[in-house]
């Protein structure tokens, strides 16, 4: 993209760029909310001026976070050198579909109506672009002369109601009919589009978004937290597996991830004395599958629950292998779900029940095994055998995933391209003039007054 004269000559007056961040998720929830914070700490360690817009904590329970109370916005003071803005939303995150879109379409209204002064203030803004409810407020922030923003997509909308079983078909067909239409336009509107995965850039550019919007940028991890360690043996012994051989599954807990089958493999493995999983994390299908354990009458299994962000590093560490796993279905074979990254930075082996792209990069990483979703017999098998290697050969595999993540997914790459894409969709806006114009204009209202 070209830049104008006069807009560079604008960002050269200031050290650093003006960003905003869009994202219904932010720290300190959990999984996608990672993502914006780490990439809104890092935009401000070069130094940039960031401003973030973003809900009030409550995924995954649905429940609003200890110490925060619900209010139409709360401007948060300065941290990292970011600033945060958060609106008012309605806290849901069951499997009830209604239940689920009220959550995403008022915070989709509440930052219309609370945030747009925050990213009409900046020389861009980045969108985590799901749900496709969030394309309103980005819409409506670059409109009549407003900055220009990247959108970066971590799911395809409409298939993604699909695949999280939040639907009948016939109630899918008719989102479907919907969603199409409001997915494309929200894609004109933003200036450039950023894909988690070289299939989404396909399949994008098939549904009619021109190739010289669509950038390849995958997501990364949290490398403060995420990073190769030693094994903690006090943690071990504090969960009670002690030296065992531990499986584990740590994020989302839902019915996209099909778990019920690692509980019947789990099941399988009860002859062998040393091993143990370890299931953490909190979702609708918890509950069930809790049921389901100890209807099995599992001896070998535990539940942790939802964990502090902060521990997740040596969560991970403490995994002899990581299992990664999703449902059949053409989206999973398009994405790449946050948590492997974090893995392949920790330098864990990964046993991946997934198709498409999720498989490919742990077969190409040299990382652990892939097995077809839903086949039990593939699954166990594979659990014998990462036992039998010991946890010397599951290291080396742990090293390999490193090095690939070090090549494909790491942090500063991934910086390093927003900021690029950022600076040249401001160069090439009039956003800045608009600006310039308005800096000393007492009328305009400022954010964070």
């Amino acid at each position: 993209m070209g830049a104008g004269a006069g807009s560079a000559g604008y960002l050269a007056v200031r050290s650093g760029m003006r960003i905003g961040i869009l994202s219904q998720w932010y720290a300190p929830e959990p999984g996608p909310a990672s993502l914006p914070e780490v990439l809104a700490r890092q935009l401000a360690a070069r130094g940039h001026e960031v401003s973030v817009v973003t809900g009030f904590p409550n995924y995954p329970t649905g429940k609003l976070f200890a110490g925060y109370r619900m209010r139409r916005r709360l401007d948060e003071g300065e941290n990292d050198g970011v600033r945060i803005r958060r609106v008012a939303l309605y806290p849901s995150h069951n499997d009830s579909i209604s239940g689920r879109f009220a959550n995403y379409g008022s915070f989709a209204l509440s930052a219309a109506l609370n945030g747009l002064d925050v990213l009409r203030r900046t020389d861009a803004f980045w969108v985590y672009n799901s749900p496709a409810t969030i394309g309103l407020p980005s819409a409506l922030a670059t409109a009549a002369g407003g900055p220009p923003h990247l959108m970066h997509v971590m799911d395809l909308w409409p298939d993604t109601i699909r695949f999280s079983g939040l639907a009948d078909q016939r109630t899918y067909r008719a989102a479907e009919l919907i969603l199409r239409d409001w997915c494309r336009w929200t894609y004109r509107r933003a200036a450039a589009i950023a894909c988690i995965s070289r299939t989404v850039t396909a399949v994008l550019e098939a549904r009619g978004v021109p190739a010289e919007k669509l950038h390849y940028v995958p997501v990364w991890t949290d490398e403060e937290l995420y990073y190769p360690r030693d094994r903690p043996d006090r943690l071990a012994q504090e969960i009670g597996v002690g030296d065992r051989f531990t499986l584990m599954y740590a994020g989302n807990l839902g019915d996209a991830q099909g778990l019920d089958g690692l509980l019947e493999v789990c099941a399988r493995l009860s002859d062998l004395d040393d091993f143990h999983c370890l299931i953490a994390g909190s979702g609708v299908a918890e509950p069930r599958l809790r049921r389901k354990a100890q209807e099995l009458g599992l001896t070998n299994t535990t539940f942790l629950g939802r964990l502090p962000v902060s521990e997740m590093g040596r969560l991970i560490a403490l995994g002899d292998l990581h299992v990664l796993s999703l449902n059949e279905d053409p989206l999973s074979a398009m994405t790449i779900p946050s948590k492997l990254p974090s893995i392949l930075a920790s330098a864990r082996a990964i046993l991946a029940s997934a198709a498409g792209e999720p498989s490919r990069i742990v077969n190409d990483a040299g990382a652990g095994w892939t097995v077809q979703p839903g086949d039990a017999d593939e699954f166990e098998h594979a659990v014998r055998q990462a036992h039998g290697e010991g946890r010397s050969g599951l290291a080396s595999r742990g090293r390999a995933g490193r090095a690939y993540y070090e090549r494909h997914f790491a942090l500063r790459a991934g910086v390093d391209a927003v900021e690029t894409i950022l600076k040249e969709i401001a160069n090439s806006s009039n956003s800045h003039a608009r600006l310039l114009q308005s800096a000393g204009d007492p009328t305009i209202p400022q954010p964070w007054d």
